[in-house]
């Protein structure tokens, strides 16, 4: 299996730029080169670049990723290593839950506060606004 670098990008629904860039970044080796010079890619590179955009998608920052790749090169390892980058992740996700969740309900009450009427009389644009504005 050859594929071009635009195979590629769309086999993984990658951007063909992504995909020079984790080259770059050593996240994907450099690539073989065609005799047009064209770079050329196999089953094995198909399969990282996959990877890496499923971890991006589930929000692992690329330090992650080059971690886990690291740890999955060597398919002897224990997989403790894995599990605590996967923990340490949750946990980040748990935390942005929890801070979307207090943004939600304090953007609800400001809502809720709005009677309606006039933009003088907002409570959204009152509660966006400074704490004290003075009177003119």
């Amino acid at each position: 299996m050859a594929l071009t670098i635009g195979d590629l990008g769309k086999a993984t629904n990658t951007k063909v730029e992504t995909v020079r860039y984790y080259e770059r970044i050593g996240l994907l080796p450099k690539p073989s080169r065609s005799t047009g010079n064209y770079r050329t890619y196999g089953a094995a590179e198909l399969g990282r670049l996959s990877f890496i955009r499923r971890a991006r998608d589930l929000g692992f920052s690329l330090d992650q990723v080059r971690a886990l790749l690291g740890l999955s090169d060597d398919r002897t390892c224990d997989c403790a290593g894995i599990d605590r980058i996967a923990n340490e992740h949750l946990r980040e996700v748990d935390r942005k839950l929890a801070d979307l969740t207090a943004l939600r309900r304090e953007l609800k009450a400001v809502i809720d506060s709005c009677d309606g009427g006039t933009v003088a009389e907002c409570r959204i644009i009152e509660a966006l606004g400074p704490a004290a504005l003075p009177n003119a």
